[in-house]
């Protein structure tokens, strides 16, 4: 028994040292990062691939929050944060997890993931920020793929560690087994710890410095972390999931306060240094902000955005809109005085999605009257008017912000879902109209492609539809079922040749992601149902 041990245990160094082959040979061929080694582990195409394939996962387990509204304020929320990084050259998908856990992770490729119980659980969009610079930086410093070069390099010396007291065993001391295989795996965990805390600290200090580059409160990490660790000490169901994979002591917070502190008094010894002759002070034409040293406030969503994105979080991430709605009427009844524009905007999006739409209506027109500037009421006004059957309305109305946000892609998918629903030719045609500036820009976005094939489909547009479909059900997490699809269209004679030729290059690069996801062991139905 014992000599059968030893005889696995070596087995399985030899795996863990070898790792795969194929993925040995490929990482060979790649170049490294300049300073670290960790590009020889992954190419950069297979950290795109790996990604996508995490997203298209989870947009499969149906725990995905798909909004255009919110997609676009957390995207230009990131990009803000993004443009203040010195590796902007990195491409970044931000995307919301309908959970109202609170958490937040990275995965290869720059896909940064946020639950809306962390959107619901924040007091302010410069908290967010803090999560989303703290996750970025993740990615721009490669801590995953470092992580795994790590484990790589001590996998080794530690398994050699572990077989020679196991082969001690072999000759008749079984404690000494027990002990190695411990030993061996307790330093392992510890090597893997001591990595993560110089992972986190470094997130946090580059974290910090995007929120203040970005035009963020650098403090509002430190804020955020304060207010989990509170969460820890009510006890209840245990602490959040966040703390999980970013644990927070009480020197971490310290730390991120008091290098907030120093950025900001850097930052007011900078703003009176600033030279009265320095380019941007005499360039009339750069933007004002730019004067003032915060080149790139001008990127991040409007803050009283916040609130109104929370509260429709709220209602988006709920177990069903009565619910939602229940909840709202309760909460105005219990304190008519303090119910918020922003609430009573949730109240209506739940009103209108429990099919109360004449409710939702007369909630909607106050709140357009009452903030004209925020286009978020208008749009939910005219998705609720054509609710109601006033398709009239609804359409002069989304013609209007057409006309107000030309190419706002929320604004065009949300005419678009509309005239879908009317299930006619003519609506379809409209909504093909309508979605015709996003044909190149919303490739990657899933409900572009329903949509869009959809409206193909009522306007009689079959081929259009068809490739549409494909793209949609790739975009779904099914790599096969978008093939068949696509092959099934390659085999028809009505294709003229700029269609065959768009069909042949999407076969072309879906096969490969679907070779992957089949090598991986990743089916279309084995990963249903999971959260992540």
């Amino acid at each position: 028994m014992q000599l059968r041990v030893a005889t696995l245990a070596i087995a399985l160094a030899l795996v863990m040292a070898v790792d795969h082959p194929a993925r040995a040979q490929a990482a060979s061929d790649a170049l490294p990062d300049i300073g670290s080694s960790a590009g020889e582990l992954i190419t950069p195409r297979e950290e795109t691939i790996y990604g996508a394939i995490t997203l298209r996962q989870i947009r499969e387990s149906g725990m995905l929050l798909e909004d255009p509204l919110i997609e676009g304020w957390i995207n230009s929320l990131g990009y803000a944060l993004v443009a203040a990084s010195d590796r902007q050259q990195k491409d970044f998908t931000f995307f919301m997890i309908r959970l109202r856990d609170i958490n937040a992770f990275a995965t290869l490729g720059g896909y940064v993931a946020v639950n809306a119980g962390l959107v619901l659980t924040a007091e302010s969009q410069d908290e967010v920020a803090a999560v989303l610079a703290h996750e970025i930086s993740h990615v721009t410093q490669r801590h995953i793929v470092r992580a795994v070069e790590a484990a790589q390099k001590d996998q080794l010396p530690i398994m050699l560690g572990m077989l020679a007291g196991i082969v001690i065993g072999a000759t008749g001391n079984g404690d000494a087994v027990q002990a190695a295989v411990a030993g061996g795996t307790g330093l392992m965990q510890q090597r893997q710890i001591n990595f993560t805390r110089a992972s986190e600290q470094e997130a946090d200090r580059i974290g910090i410095q995007l929120l203040a580059r970005g035009g963020f409160n650098p403090e509002a990490m430190a804020s955020f972390f304060s207010r989990m660790q509170l969460a820890t000490r009510s006890g209840g169901a245990g602490p959040p999931e966040f703390l999980r994979s970013h644990p927070v002591t009480t020197n971490r917070i310290v730390e991120a306060r008091e290098r907030a502190e120093r950025i900001m008094e850097e930052e007011l010894a900078n703003t009176f240094a600033f030279a009265s002759n320095d380019a941007r002070t005499q360039n009339p034409l750069l933007p004002r902000d730019l004067t003032a040293g915060a080149d790139f406030v001008h990127i991040r969503p409007d803050p009283a955005l916040f609130a109104w994105a929370r509260e429709r979080l709220r209602v988006l991430s709920a177990p069903s809109a009565i619910q939602a709605a229940a909840d709202y009427e309760k909460q105005r009844e219990a304190d008519p005085n303090d119910f918020t524009a922003a609430q009573r905007y949730g109240e209506a999006l739940a009103l209108m999605r429990a099919n109360r739409a004449n409710a939702a209506i007369a909630q909607l027109s106050a709140l357009s009257r009452e903030f004209p500037d925020n286009y978020w009421a208008e749009l939910a006004l005219a998705e609720a008017e054509n609710g109601a059957g006033l398709h009239e309305r609804a359409d002069a109305r989304y013609d209007a912000l057409m006309a107000r946000l030309p190419g706002n892609e929320a604004v065009l998918l949300g005419y678009a879902r509309s005239l879908n629903e009317r299930s006619t030719r003519a609506s379809g045609q409209r909504a093909q109209e309508v979605l015709r500036p996003l044909l190149l820009l919303g490739a990657y976005d899933i409900e572009f492609q329903r949509s869009f094939a959809r409206a193909s489909e009522l306007a009689g547009d079959t081929l259009r539809a068809a490739e549409a479909y494909a793209e949609a059900a790739f975009l779904g997490g099914r790599a096969e079922d978008a093939l068949t699809q696509l092959r099934d269209l390659q085999q028809r004679d009505d294709l003229d040749y700029i269609q065959r030729a768009r069909v042949d290059a999407r076969i072309a690069y879906i096969t490969p992601i679907a070779i992957e996801m089949q090598r991986q062991g990743i089916t279309q139905r084995q990963h249903r149902g999971l959260a992540r």
